[in-house]
């Protein structure tokens, strides 16, 4: 092994690599994320301290009246003991862990990806990034389901930065910016928006705001003052998800 191999590898050059390969990039929220590490040695013996994986997404935040993109991890999972990779080798290392129940759907603006580390005695450490697809967890997704239903299309989606009162473990809160286009609503309603907060895999605590519209003076007095929004939260069990249209109708009506 030369002294020239060992200064090359550790600014990078001819070091050993690695490659994250998942058994499927769409996954729901809840369900496992499965694959491969595939770590390949390089010209030299090195020693792999810790392969790490990461759960990353990004947010917008108000900074100094300027929105900026911010970075927020979501989970972070240690695939090893340390080991030593010869010149040339090929180790393979499977993993499996659960998204976190807080992972964010990949609409709108919203992006996740999947970020392998690796820290390698003596050298910089190499990595690799993974965009995955998240789809919603089956309430979720009936709840988006009944929306559209009653009539409501969905506008936006995003992260934003949340205030303590709001938010829970992450930074963020995921927005689902809906405006009626079709039914009852059309007329009475500008918008609405909705937050999940899933507690565990048989329930959702969902937070609504309706936003009504501005009707005459008093009306547009309302809405400057903001008064023309109503904050609903509330609870919903697997075994209620059928009645989700209907307690949406109620809501809807009571607050448009």
């Amino acid at each position: 092994m030369s002294f020239f191999n060992k200064i090359l590898a550790s600014i990078g050059v001819g070091s050993a690599k690695v490659d994250a390969k998942l058994s499927d990039s769409i996954i729901k929220v809840g369900d496992k994320v499965k694959g491969i590490i595939e770590v390949k040695g390089g010209n030299i013996e090195q020693s792999i301290n810790e392969i790490y994986l990461t759960i990353n997404t990004n947010y917008e935040k108000e900074e100094d009246d300027k929105v900026v993109d911010k970075q927020a991890g979501i989970a972070k999972v240690k695939l090893n003991e340390p080991f030593v990779i010869m010149p040339g080798e090929t180790k393979t290392i499977p993993f499996t862990f659960e998204l976190p129940l807080d992972t964010p759907l990949t609409v709108g603006s919203s992006k996740v990806w999947l970020q392998t580390g690796v820290d390698i005695k003596g050298s910089i450490d190499p990595t690799d990034r993974d965009i995955i697809k998240i789809e919603p967890h089956p309430l979720m997704e009936k709840t988006i389901s009944a929306l559209s239903e009653l009539g409501f299309s969905l506008r936006n989606v995003k992260n934003e930065a949340a205030s303590y009162k709001v938010r829970k473990r992450l930074p963020f809160v995921q927005e689902f910016e809906f405006i009626p286009t079709a039914g009852q609503f059309k007329k009475s309603l500008d918008e609405v928006e909705i937050m999940f907060s899933l507690l565990d895999e048989s329930n959702i605590e969902i937070f609504i705001e309706v936003d009504r519209k501005a009707r005459g003076i008093s009306g547009l007095f309302s809405e400057a003052l903001d008064l023309d929004e109503s904050l609903v939260r509330f609870t919903l069990h697997e075994n209620e998800i059928g009645k989700i249209k209907g307690i949406l109708l109620d809501i809807l009506n009571k607050h448009s």
